[in-house]
Formats: structure tokens, sequence, C-alpha cells
């Protein structure tokens, strides 16, 4: 007798939508990777979710108009939506505006998403699903992974809300941090970006508990994760690109500038700046030590010549004079960072910033910053410039289809260019073969302001 084939149920979409910082993303794909180990699937569209997650960015007005509207358009196109993330803090706002909203919850709320899911979307699967292991959702390409360090932050920037949004810092412990990138690595990550909101403080909170990992004991220190990250091997025998995001310049950073000479570390650091003027600096309740930080630059760049340097900078803060202005400009001239975001002034609800008198006018804040960019652009060009006829190792982010000569062109990034926020390397004339992901060899043929172009070596 034929034993009836057992009729597995549809399995319930989810659809997502991600804004904000890497950190959020991490944030999408914990959830994300949660939700598939209980059973659920990925829609490719709004009509095709039983229910859509918006991860909602809350750091700036602007930031949050834009996470308010794409709320809006979930709403419009599916209707069952489930709010997270930073602007999730405000509950209130969101429901004022987007009343339909199925649930909302704050930052990293891994478990009260998954409830609320569970509720509004419940998983019809049944064990035959449930005990297939499911691997973890990625929202990057394979070839490079975000390793979230820690959330929250302990400073108290006058201009920021993090800490109200994400809490005071809390580090993950030093074995789970190395389990998880040597775990990425094995499955095909070849550059490793490091990211919280202060990677140097990193370990503070729990006092920079030891832990075993491969039969010897590590610190939940900076410079200890930085030395084992610095060990890892691809399956290829290869040491993976560790990219450190969000360093703030501790006395201890300069420890791991031996590790980038080594090739253990990319050579690139990002450090937010924010400005130079001491008195600026004063105000934004940042510390204020512009002349040391020449300095240290310099030796750096000794030690480790091929060092990237990226920070962004505010201009237009409650009180900055042409003069501030002025000496941020000069500090830039004499630091000859290598990428620079600038960002005006913008008031965001619950900020200590917003109370401070002498605000700058709209106006002054977009001269500023019109003068800002221009001298950091021709800083920039002038560097990219000196690399002219070096050979170079880039990463392949994407290869291109041939075109009518039967030419194939890929887009990929050299070591100081860090995905989405820097530069990018054009090369002509790859062969078919080129995936991306692989780490090739590139003659840098030309450049402009901020991409250099190239031909394999």
């Amino acid at each position: 007798m034929n034993t009836p084939a057992t009729i597995l149920p549809e399995q319930k979409k989810i659809g997502m939508v991600s804004l904000g910082c890497p950190k959020a993303l991490v944030d999408s794909e914990r959830i994300l990777t949660r939700l598939r180990a209980d059973g659920y699937a990925f829609a490719e569209d709004y009509a095709g979710a039983d229910v859509v997650l918006v991860n909602t960015c809350g750091f700036l007005d602007s930031a949050k108009e834009e996470s308010l509207a794409a709320i809006g358009e979930a709403i419009a196109e599916n209707g069952r939506v489930i709010v997270t993330g930073c602007m999730g803090e405000e509950a209130e706002a969101i429901r004022a505006v987007h009343p339909q909203v199925l649930a909302v919850t704050g930052a990293h709320q891994y478990e009260q998403v998954v409830e609320a899911v569970h509720t509004h979307a419940p998983p019809s699967q049944g064990p035959f699903i449930d005990l297939i292991p499911q691997p973890d959702v990625k929202l990057t390409p394979r070839h490079y992974s975000y390793l979230k360090i820690s959330e929250g932050c302990n400073h108290a920037c006058a201009f920021c809300i993090i800490p109200a949004l994400r809490g005071k810092l809390a580090s993950r412990r030093i074995d789970a941090v190395l389990r998880e990138a040597e775990k990425l690595v094995a499955a095909g990550t070849k550059e490793i970006l490091v990211i919280s909101q202060d990677t140097s403080a990193y370990g503070v909170d729990i006092r920079h508990e030891p832990r075993l990992w491969h039969g010897r004991e590590v610190r939940a220190h900076m410079t200890d994760m930085a030395r084992e990250l610095g060990s890892l091997r691809t399956p290829e025998g290869q040491t993976p690109w560790v990219r450190l995001h969000y360093v703030y310049p501790y006395p201890h950073v300069d420890q791991v500038i031996p590790l980038m000479a080594e090739g253990l570390l990319t050579p690139y650091l990002d450090i937010p700046f924010q400005h130079a003027s001491p008195k600026v600096l004063k105000l934004m309740r940042r510390p204020a030590n512009e002349a040391k930080v020449l300095e240290r630059l310099k030796s750096w760049r000794a030690i480790c010549p091929d060092i990237a340097i990226r920070s962004s900078f505010v201009v237009g803060f409650p009180g900055e004079t042409e003069e501030d202005f002025r000496y941020l400009l000069d500090w830039l001239e004499e630091a000859q960072l290598d990428r620079v975001g600038a960002f005006r002034f913008e008031p965001v609800e619950g900020a200590a910033a917003n109370a401070l008198p002498d605000p700058v006018p709209e106006e002054v804040k977009e001269e500023r910053y019109a003068r800002i960019m221009e001298v950091t652009e021709r800083i920039s060009a002038a560097k990219l410039a000196a690399k002219v006829g070096r050979t170079l190792p880039v990463i392949i982010d994407e290869v291109g289809a041939p075109d009518e000569d039967g030419d194939i062109g890929a887009t990929g990034r050299s070591q100081a260019d860090a995905p989405e926020i820097d530069g990018a390397v054009y090369l002509r004339n790859v062969p078919a073969t080129l995936q991306p992901g692989d780490i090739v060899e590139a003659l840098i043929e030309d450049a402009d302001a901020h991409d250099l172009f190239g031909a394999l070596a």
C-alpha cells in the first residue's frame, strides 16, 4: 500500500526594509536569521509578503522623515507592517503618523520583533521544515561582512542621542566575536568590517574579561581582538582584509598600527573627529587634543606609510564662528586625511546641542559645507593622483557584461576604500573568469577626486 505523501504547508513570507547605518543592517540580518530558523521564507517584493518589517533610523530628524516615509510606503503597498530599529523608541510618534502599524519595537530588540511576527503571521511550517538547519542570513555580498562587537555608547556628545536609543556600551564576549569572524571567513568572507558605536572602547564595560580561545586566554580588548582577527585565514590560506570602523583615537589605538604594517590588518582607520577647533569640541562634549592627534597621524604614517584615515566632520554647530571654521580648514590641510565626509549640523529631538546659544544660520552652514568639501576634494584628488603608476591590491565587488568589443570591466576597492562610503577602483579589460570577492593586483593608470582607474597588473 502506498503511503500518501506529506504535503508541507506553505511558508509564511517576510519582507524587510533596512534603513540607516551598518549596525542596523547587522540587526536586520540577525532578525531574518532568527525568522528563517523559525521556518519563514523571504519575499522579494511587498506583494508577496505576509508581513513587512521596517528597520528604522532615528539619528537625525531627516532620517526619521525617511523612516516614516518608508513605513508609509510599506503600508500602502502591503498593509501589514511591523516597525523596529532606532526610531522604534518613539512609538507614539510613529503611531501618530501611521496608526495602522501592527507593532513597534526598539533597536536590537530581536526577541520582541520575532514575537510580533509570530503574533501577526504565525509560522505554519510544522516540524519537517523546523528540523532543517538554516544558515545565517546575509544582506551584504558574500565576500564582505560586518562584524558588530558591541552595542551602545558611553559618550555624551551634545549632538547625539545614540545612548538614549541604544543604551550604554554593551560589549559581546570576545570568544563569541572571534567565533563569528571565523565562521564568516570559512563561509567565504574575504573582508571583515568591524563596527560598533565606539570600537576603541570595546570590553571596557566587562573589564576586558578574558575568555579561552583555541586554548589560550584572549581579552575583550580592541588590541587583542585586532591581533586575533589578523591571524584568521581563508580556506585558500589568504589573510582576509580586516577593516576597523568608528575608532576613537584613545592611546591604545597606537598598538594596532604595527599590525597594519605587518599586513595582518587592513591599513585603514575610520576615526570620527567631528571638528578640530578646541572651543567647538568642548561645546560638542568631545575630547579636544587636536594638536596631539596631528603628531600621532605623523607617527602612524611613519610606521605604516599606506595607512588611510577616514573621518567625518560637522559644520555649522551652534557657536561655531568663522574663526573656528577656518581653524578646522587649516587643521585639515595639515592632517591630509584620505577620506572625509562632512555634514551640516542638524538638530535632533532630545540632543543637548539644541539648547546651545548662537545657532549658525542655514545659509552660513551651506557656505561652510561647500568650502570644506572643496578643500577635502582637493586633498583627495592629490592623494589619489599620487597612486597613479602604483600596483595596489583590489577586492572585486562587481564584474560587468562584455561591451560591443567584448571587453569586460570590473568595479572593486583598494584597501583605502570601505564599501558604500568611500571610492572605487574601475578596472578595464578583465578576464571573464574574475569573480566578486577575488583580490587582485591592479596597476593604477588614472585618478580623479574620488576614484581610481586601471587594469590588472
